[in-house]
């Protein structure tokens, strides 16, 4: 279930606003293009309830070649089998699989490690990378920027739960007993069969859009 035509449209708009904003030197082109942000603005407040404002503050702060964002979700598994999953505190306590955005200055294998122990307080240590997948190409709820996400399945190596700023809880599930609230801004039912899968059977190759 790919995203609609209007947001995949209004994504365009915006990063070529905001590359052209990064490398022109014509003060002309420079206003073409930030009207060009204004409009992806506007196509995407007209398509939710979303504040005009705030998603054009979201682009204004977006600066340089336009990327995708980079996200990582972690599957840990304890030696029952069982997989960790939190509640997110901002997203009405919905469960997901603990992970964020990529750090600067983090590998992948790092960022993913710190947003399992911020999370939920456990350790992990990172097993293989499962999937490379494009949010947009997955059954979300619209997301105003291009974001490609990596999920890696870890092994339980220590810790105990806490809580934190953005997760109110935690717990480990088997397969068949996955909570059904799950916040899916961040994690589908499917990704987490695929992540038991893939700790059921190391040899399977990554999963990629």
């Amino acid at each position: 279930m790919a995203d609609p035509d209007w947001l995949v449209w209004a994504r365009e708009i915006q990063a070529i606003a905001q590359t052209g904003l990064a490398f022109t030197p014509n003060d002309y082109d420079r206003e073409r293009f930030e009207a060009l942000r204004r409009l992806a603005s506007q196509i995407m407040a007209q398509h939710t309830d979303a504040d005009l404002d705030r998603i054009e503050g979201l682009f204004t702060e977006e600066t340089g070649y336009a990327t995708p964002k980079v996200g990582v979700r972690g599957a840990v598994f304890d030696p029952q089998g069982r997989i960790l999953m939190v509640r997110e505190a901002i997203d009405g306590d919905l469960w997901t699989l603990p992970g964020g955005w990529a750090d600067v200055n983090q590998t992948p294998r790092q960022s993913v490690i710190r947003e399992i122990r911020e999370e939920s307080g456990y350790h992990a240590r990172v097993m293989k990378l499962a999937a490379v997948w494009d949010r947009a190409s997955h059954a979300h709820p619209p997301s105003p920027f291009s974001v490609v996400r990596l999920f890696f399945i870890c092994a339980l190596d220590g810790g105990e739960a806490t809580t934190s700023l953005e997760t109110s809880g935690c717990g480990w599930f088997h397969e068949h007993e996955i909570p059904a609230d799950l916040s899916l801004r961040r994690t589908l039912p499917w990704h987490i069969a695929r992540m038991f899968a893939h700790w059921r059977d190391p040899s399977l190759p990554t999963d990629f859009d």
